[in-house]
């Protein structure tokens, strides 16, 4: 089974400081077709203005992972982390049994593009937890890197789940191949430029869901240099 999600049919919220664009259900956006996938609960594009944020809040019992994509991210949480998180950067917070966290624009004067990926882990009411790591876009190009991973592999950041996240960047001509493990659920984002898919184009924001699928997919970078990230997760 493959599942397709457009970038324009999904949740939007548009609140002065913050344009944000949900593929699965999330806050005010409620679509009882697209609660998640697998483990896979949010996956939220986000760019929030100069000066803007998200003000204190409490998570429990969810891996929150962010991509920057441009811009810098401000983090702060009650666990005692503060730090911030640039283009390139991926952070890691483990909300285990309660953690309060901010996030904000860290400049005055560009806005900040990221993504906000949160997993369901495989245990509970763990102790919070919390990494951040450089991975090089350009290292990546034509080529897989594993962001994070149950085990640290690869440089990794090691997550409570049975679950990868990889991301490739593919300028026009690169081409890179994905194994699919029918005994395992992958997705496929978008996150920018553009994407050949087999025969399908796709475009930031566009993603594609596989259940039950094997064989290997075939990817292509066309036109404007994509960003993709891949999940790879237990049923």
């Amino acid at each position: 089974m493959v599942v397709e999600r457009p970038a324009g049919q999904r949740g939007e919220v548009s609140l002065g400081w913050l344009r944000s664009r949900h593929t699965f259900s999330f806050g005010h956006y409620h679509d009882p077709a697209w609660m998640g996938f697998g483990p896979l609960r949010v996956v939220n594009d986000d760019t929030v203005a100069p000066g803007g944020g998200f003000a204190p809040h409490r998570h429990a019992n969810m891996e929150i992972i962010s991509v920057v994509l441009e811009g810098a991210l401000a983090h702060k949480d009650s666990a005692g982390h503060a730090g911030v998180v640039r283009a390139g950067d991926v952070q890691w917070m483990s909300a285990g049994h309660g953690i309060e966290h901010s996030e904000y624009n860290a400049s005055d004067a560009e806005p900040v593009h990221f993504l906000q990926l949160w997993i369901q882990p495989d245990r509970l009411n763990a102790q919070p937890a919390y990494d951040q790591r450089h991975f090089d876009p350009a290292a990546r190009r034509g080529r897989w890197a594993t962001l994070v991973s149950p085990d640290g592999a690869d440089g990794s950041i090691a997550i409570r789940q049975q679950a990868r996240v990889l991301a490739t960047r593919l300028e026009a001509g690169d081409a890179v191949a994905l194994a699919l493990d029918p005994a395992r659920l992958h997705w496929l984002h978008v996150a920018t430029g553009e994407v050949q898919v087999g025969d399908r184009l796709l475009r930031a924001g566009d993603a594609l869901g596989f259940a039950d699928e094997g064989g290997t997919l075939q990817l292509r970078g066309v036109g404007e240099a994509g960003d993709v990230l891949w999940f790879d997760l237990p049923h």
